[in-house]
């Protein structure tokens, strides 16, 4: 009974790491700015982007992806202090831990108590969970997102092109997990980048959807 109150105390904690609204705080701090007031008035990475530029866009994306990882590794600490034996943690690391205290951060994120439950897409967050997972697949997932947004300056384009990858790169022989059910969670986590993107599609096929560009200077545009 013990042990199951540590687990759920990790549970709370990562859903409320990944309720930190990075960008809100962020931009009201140190730019006196909310970002929820202009561009897409989505409280995400992207938007800080387009909003308040690149170096503030960065930062914000650095700490939403902290808060994936550090939610995903509550996994570790269960294990170091005992309330989950090494060998549960090595059989169950992917599907009972890992992925679930990282899916409560995404959730976080994109329902932010702090908030009003209003919060950004979750993509920068799933990728440090992700990095907390398997890191060599998401650096490539990573290198997808970076390639598309140069070529496309759409963010939401990379975003959703680089979730995708992780699922179809896991099926690949060389690169297939132990646990096919990574595989399961990258597609799931696809879907709902998809469902968080709809706007973002319906303007990407009508060409309407805005571009960023990648410069240092502020803009409100």
């Amino acid at each position: 009974m013990f042990d199951l109150l540590w687990i759920l105390l990790a549970c709370v904690t990562a859903y409320l790491l990944g309720s930190i609204p990075t960008a809100v705080w962020f931009g009201k701090r140190y730019y006196g700015v909310d970002v929820r007031q202009y561009g897409s008035g989505n409280s995400g990475a992207t938007n800080t982007f387009r909003v308040l530029g690149a170096k503030a866009g960065s930062i914000v994306m650095a700490i939403d992806m902290l808060k994936g990882w550090a939610a995903t590794s509550l996994a570790t600490l269960l294990v170091i202090y005992e309330v989950v034996s090494y060998d549960e943690f090595i059989l169950y690391k992917t599907i009972f831990y890992k992925l679930l205290f990282g899916a409560l951060a995404i959730v976080g994120h994109i329902f932010p108590v702090y908030i009003g439950f209003k919060g950004g897409k979750g993509v920068a967050t799933l990728l440090g969970m992700m990095l907390a997972v398997n890191p060599q697949i998401t650096l490539m997932c990573v290198g997808i997102f970076v390639l598309v947004l140069l070529l496309s300056k759409y963010v939401s384009l990379g975003s959703i092109l680089a979730t995708l990858s992780f699922p179809l790169l896991l099926l690949m022989p060389r690169f297939k997990p132990d646990d096919p059910e990574l595989i399961v969670f990258g597609f799931l986590m696809f879907l709902v980048v998809v469902l968080t993107h709809q706007k973002n599609i319906g303007r990407l096929i009508q060409g309407e959807e805005s571009k960023v560009n990648i410069r240092l200077k502020r803009s409100r545009s």
